[in-house]
């Protein structure tokens, strides 16, 4: 029965997105196939962007963040509202750059307004390598699935590689539209699974209300609703949920898929209106903090006492077969909507930004042909990370978020300060992945910043670089045409 109603609720869902992608129009061009066509109003980008916030990321890393941490999974609460803030003023400026300039992906943007095609291309890789990281994701969480539903005699590898195979197909041919159709349906489902499991959860684990919940947490385990909650020696204090929340904010547009489902908006007034209610949203964070605490009550130990699979070992332990079955199918989405958008957008940033530079006048058929070929090279690597390493969704999420926060004071350069141009921004991006990932700085900033969130330290030297670099080396300013966009906004 799990198996049938999971396969029911994927299939379905694939169904169905690729009918309504073929409904709307078919994807001839790399701009139909990988912003939609521009075309995309409240609705659907609200469950595109907006939509971000039900991901495996989100439900099984931070419920098994709070079964694991306790009080540091708030960073959920505090780190959506703060981008949603942050979008409200971002998001309709890269959109507008976008609609202006016939841009596609995020490199498009840095090439076309600092005048740099070189540019284009290092920023190109180094978002690829973000999205990567990112997909191994939604890879690690649906390999999960894959062994909750067909039994764990399957091997990590054949699981990875299902869950590969499944996320290609997923987007493969319709590209974002079949996404926003099938973002809609998992949000939905989702809302329906939390929304069952919470008003059931009090009853599974000896508790009178959903509140009681919290209160037999805090007196079974006192600290875990304060920091730094329930592991100390993990240096997860206010400091750290400070310096992190703000990181994830500044970095959350950044991000290449984001930055590109900016684009695909129909009008400004989609963006902000999505950027309004997010913050809302965000409060179903509540409720899946509430399953990770309700997991550590009824002493749920998944194999290997993997934070990841909490959530799932939890429903599999209490709840019936056809319960199981609907979360399975539905977490199944959790991580195929995002992983294809991820895909999608590293796909259409190499084959646009790497390939294109290198082999001027390829064909709009030929470009589309690369992507699509890319994204099956990206899923590899991603399956390879996902073999590699054990780390929560919490952890590698945050690696992600630090690693593209060094594009990011390129973004706000663009619309902030006229003078900012390509040797400065480039000057700050190596300084900042030297400041990121050199052991020694590491360890500085542990000495220096204890506590500190990394990738925030690294953003800081990236953008004083940049700025110092662009202050003592002025150059031609470049703006995105004849009108200067900065200066009217």
């Amino acid at each position: 029965m799990i198996l049938a109603l999971t396969l029911s609720i994927v299939l379905g869902t694939m169904a169905g997105a690729l009918l309504y992608s073929r409904r709307q129009a078919r994807a001839r061009t790399l701009a139909d196939w990988a912003v939609g066509g521009r075309r995309f109003g409240v609705l659907v980008f609200w469950f595109l962007n907006a939509g971000e916030i039900y991901t495996t990321f989100a439900v099984l890393g931070i419920s098994g963040f709070a079964w694991a941490h306790g009080a540091p999974a708030y960073l959920a609460f505090t780190s959506v509202s703060l981008s949603a803030t942050l979008g409200y003023w971002l998001m309709p400026r890269i959109w507008d750059a976008g609609r202006r300039r016939g841009l596609v992906t995020q490199a498009d943007f840095f090439a076309d307004h600092y005048q740099a095609t070189w540019l284009g291309v290092v920023v190109g890789i180094a978002g690829i390598a973000a999205l990567v990281v990112y997909v191994q994701i939604q890879i690690v969480a649906l390999s999960l699935i894959v062994r909750l539903t067909l039994g764990p005699d399957v091997s990590p590898l054949a699981a990875a590689l299902i869950a590969a195979a499944v996320m290609l197909a997923f987007v493969y041919f319709a590209g974002l539209r079949s996404a926003a159709f099938a973002a809609g349906v998992k949000d939905v489902l989702m809302l329906l699974v939390v929304a069952g499991l919470c008003l059931t959860v009090a009853g599974k684990v000896g508790a009178s209300s959903m509140l009681d919940v919290y209160r037999l947490a805090q007196d079974t385990h006192p600290g875990i609703g304060s920091f730094p909650g329930l592991q100390p020696e993990a240096g997860m204090s206010t400091t750290w949920l400070m310096t992190a929340a703000l990181n994830v904010a500044l970095g959350n547009w950044i991000l290449p898929h984001m930055f590109q489902l900016c684009f695909s908006a129909g009008s400004e007034a989609t963006i902000r209106r999505n950027a309004i209610w997010q913050p809302i949203y965000s409060l179903s964070y509540f409720f899946i903090i509430l399953m990770g605490f309700a997991a550590l009550l009824a002493g749920t130990v998944p194999d290997g006492g993997d934070t990841n699979a909490v959530l799932l070992q939890f429903v599999a332990d209490r709840y019936p077969p056809w319960a199981i079955g609907i979360f399975a199918g539905t977490a199944c989405l959790l991580a195929l909507v995002p992983g294809s958008v991820l895909l999608l957008t590293a796909g259409s940033i190499f084959s646009r930004n790497v390939v294109l530079p290198l082999r001027q006048g390829m064909s709009d058929r030929a470009s589309l042909l690369v992507s699509r070929g890319a994204m099956i090279v990206f899923a590899g690597i991603a399956v390879w990370l996902t073999l590699g390493g054990s780390r929560s969704l919490v952890e590698i999420g945050l690696s992600a978020y630090a690693a593209i926060g060094m594009l990011a004071p390129g973004v706000y350069f663009a619309f902030l300060w006229k003078r900012a141009h390509a040797a400065g921004i480039f000057a700050g991006i190596v300084a900042g992945y030297l400041a990121l990932l050199l052991p020694q700085a590491q360890a500085l900033w542990n000495q220096l910043l204890p506590q500190w969130d990394h990738g925030l330290i690294a953003m800081a030297i990236d953008a004083a670089v940049a700025a110092a670099v662009c202050l003592v080396w002025p150059a031609k300013i470049q703006a995105f045409g004849h009108e200067n966009h900065i200066a009217q906004t």
